[in-house]
């Protein structure tokens, strides 16, 4: 009860009692006097009441106050000395069992001491110099504890490794490796209270180092033995047993001939080496999981996956014959997987290692598609100088094939078809030459006829849509790499150039029916094309191949004419040294042509080709001649020689074939192979003759020379050869068709 209401209650009291008397008394004013000092007094008597108890009042408070923060504080204090005890205790004991090997205890212990360092850590509002003391203790024992689970594993797993300097490109650099596993004590000794290798490993996890011991001892185990007795088919491991010291696996060679290794001995290796870990290692449950088991989520992926690059991608048959031979790898890869799950080392049904074994069909044709790629881009790639001949007898071998299925029936009316046309003969029926469809004489490159071989054996073994699409993939492959792959030595020599040629004329000559050679075999519909549409896109590679390096020979055969000096002013002997320079080099150039070409052409490709470029020279020649406006005597006989150079050297450069005396026939047949050569011949004659010669080969328009030249251009050279005089204008005169 507060000090107000005491005093309202005392006053109140008062009142009453003096109300009681106030009717019977006499002199009311002076007891009205009396009251109100009383009243007065009481005021302050209940003022000095209220004062004295607000004082006690904030007296307790703040005593009250300073009790509980004190409380506080000791109670602060206690929980500190408690957890310093805790720590103190949980160190002690770490240290006792440090000593004694007990590496569990040991790991526990230090939990409950890194414990007690965090819950000093989080007292608020202090930073003691000691706690930072044991935070730094503990960090070192830790360290301390962890170097001694270090050293006992490196006596559990002790490896020889090949020097670091060492390639490990050989079965020689991985011959001194081994590895020696001591177990440290086994779970039936009932002299070892607790079981060193055990305890190891269990405090290693506990201290979160044993996922990164194993990571490491994996990564170096996959390395130096794992991956070389998978990779090299002579190297075996071999496991030796030491009485108290546990067992060692070393790596031997053995001779072999295989190129790579067979599926059953890499599981068997495989295997020797887990299995032997597993006995003297990792048969050991941490946290309700073995710690093979966290070997093998470490290394399976990275293990199968090289077995499957380096074993089981060889394994796989060439030819469709021995894919039921394939079962047995099958059969050993399913084994290996359930050892592996026996062990713990690996978990699940199905893995990608046994799924690539069971999809041999799919790798088989894969591997084949691959292989005939890799061969073709190899034919591409190599030198294209060596040349085999291409004669007009020339046929593919196509190897014997089995008979379709269900084309018997279509066999029969074919025959029907054939006995009823056999007996229907025509009267003078023509018979077609024995070289129709055949290719000229010719040579191609040796990697071409062997590209064409390939997919003719790969065709021959197809069985599904997958091989045939892979030869049309030949062929867009040479299409693709060939020119580009090749592009400089094109242009660069000629020889190579009309090679190629040829080599794109063969490739399409035999698209035209290599589809329907093999239509019967392949399990294609109806309406599907099978090579002809390939056809125009060689013939115009092989052209454009050709026409590019035609007009190289041909810009640098202008070269060499550009600098005759437009053959004019022939009289200056050096102006005429100069000329006869440049078309002995075109001579010397179309030689040189000519037997690069030679024997390599069909005979009239070569014929077009070298009578195209003479005639360009020519053409070269005759427009300059045409051009000059004043041609002395000393310059008509000169252009004339050199006119009768060609003429008499041109021919000459005609030699398709080897045998010298098969080329006359083309030397003889020059007019047709060049446009100009009759013009060449008949401004040589009019650089010789008089006007009245010039008249009568002219003709009235009907002779010779009016079939070469225009009257425009007869006037013109006239007036270049002649003086203006009477007899030049009669023979102008005369000059018309």
């Amino acid at each position: 009860m507060s000090a107000v209401l005491i005093g309202e209650e005392v006053t109140d009291m008062i009142n009453k009692k003096y109300i009681e008397f106030i009717p019977s008394m006499e002199g009311a004013e002076e007891l009205l006097d009396q009251v109100e000092s009383v009243s007065k007094d009481i005021d302050l008597l209940k003022s000095c009441i209220e004062n004295e108890v607000q004082q006690n009042l904030h007296d307790a408070v703040t005593e009250y106050a300073k009790l509980k923060q004190q409380l506080e504080k000791n109670t602060a204090v206690i929980d500190l000395l408690q957890h310093l005890q805790e720590f103190d205790t949980a160190v002690e004991e770490y240290h006792r069992a440090l000593q004694e090997k007990n590496y569990v205890v040991a790991a526990k212990q230090h939990g409950k001491a890194r414990a007690s360092v965090n819950a000093l850590k989080a007292w608020k509002d202090t930073e003691l110099p000691v706690v930072r003391a044991l935070s730094s203790e503990i960090t070192i024992q830790r360290e301390n504890l962890i170097y001694h689970l270090g050293e006992e594993w490196q006596k559990l797993a002790v490896w020889k490794l090949p020097s670091t300097k060492t390639e490990l490109t050989s079965v020689k650099s991985f011959l001194k490796t081994a590895l020696h596993l001591n177990r440290g004590g086994s779970k039936g000794d009932e002299s070892v209270p607790h079981a060193l290798l055990p305890s190891i490993l269990q405090a290693l996890s506990i201290q979160g180092e044993l996922h990164k011991k194993i990571k490491l001892f994996g990564q170096v185990l996959f390395k130096y033995m794992l991956k070389p007795l998978i990779i090299f088919p002579s190297l075996v491991v071999e496991v030796s047993s030491q009485p108290e010291q546990g067992a060692v696996l070393s790596l031997q060679c053995t001779e072999t001939k295989a190129d790579h290794p067979d599926p059953s001995q890499v599981y068997t290796k495989v295997l020797t080496v887990l299995k032997t870990l597993h006995e003297q290692l990792f048969d050991v449950s941490i946290d309700e999981k073995k710690v093979s088991e966290i070997l093998g989520d470490l290394i399976w992926k990275e293990m199968s996956e090289c077995i499957i690059r380096e074993c089981l991608v060889h394994s796989i048959p060439a030819n469709s014959s021995q894919l039921a031979e394939y079962s047995e790898v099958i059969k050993q890869t399913e084994d290996f997987e359930s050892s592996l799950k026996e062990m713990g080392y690996l978990a699940g049904d199905s893995t990608d290692l046994l799924k690539y074994a069971r999809n041999v069909n799919c790798h088989f044709a894969s591997k084949k598609c691959q292989d005939v790629i890799v061969a073709a881009r190899k034919l591409m790639a190599s030198e294209m100088h060596n040349t085999v001949k291409i004669t007009p007898e020339y046929k593919l071998s196509i190897p014997k094939l089995p008979s379709p299925s269900g084309g018997e029936k279509e066999r029969k009316e074919s025959c029907k078809k054939s006995a009823h046309y056999d007996q229907q003969s025509l009267e003078n029926e023509k018979q077609l030459s024995p070289n129709t469809m055949c290719l000229p004489l010719c040579r191609i490159s040796e990697s071409v006829q062997q590209l064409m071989d390939l997919a003719i054996q790969t065709l021959s073994e197809a069985v599904g849509i997958q091989l045939f699409y892979t030869v049309r993939n030949i062929f867009h492959l040479f299409y693709d790499v060939v020119p580009t792959y090749h592009k400089d030595n094109f242009l660069k020599l000629p020889h190579l150039a009309a090679i190629q040629h040829n080599n794109c004329m063969f490739i399409a000559h035999h698209l035209l029916t290599l589809g329907f050679q093999f239509k019967p075999h392949l399990p294609l519909k109806d309406g599907v094309a099978y090579f002809v549409d390939l056809v125009p896109g060689f013939r115009r590679l092989g052209a454009q191949c050709f026409v590019a390096q035609m007009n190289v020979q041909k810009a640098e055969m202008l070269e060499r004419l550009s600098t005759a000096r437009n053959f004019s002013n022939l009289d200056d002997e050096d102006n005429y040294s100069v000329a006869s320079k440049a078309i002995r080099q075109v001579i010397h150039q179309l030689r040189r042509l000519g037997k690069v070409w030679q024997d390599v052409l069909p005979v009239n490709i070569y014929c077009k080709s070298i009578g195209t470029l003479l005639n360009t020279a020519i053409s070269e020649l005759i427009n300059k001649i045409m051009m000059l406006e004043d041609i002395s005597n000393m310059d008509g006989e000169r252009l004339r020689t050199l006119c009768q150079t060609i003429i008499e050297e041109g021919p000459l450069v005609f030699n398709p074939l080897p045998e010298e005396n098969k080329n006359k026939k083309y030397q003889e047949e020059v007019p047709v192979y060049v446009k100009k050569w009759m013009t060449l011949k008949e401004i040589s004659m009019v650089l010789n003759a008089n006007l009245q010669e010039i008249v009568d080969r002219w003709a009235e328009g009907k002779g010779p020379l009016a079939v070469e030249f225009s009257c425009n251009e007869m006037k013109s050279l006239i007036r270049a050869l002649f003086k203006n005089t009477e007899r030049r204008a009669a023979a102008l005169a005369k000059i018309v068709k």
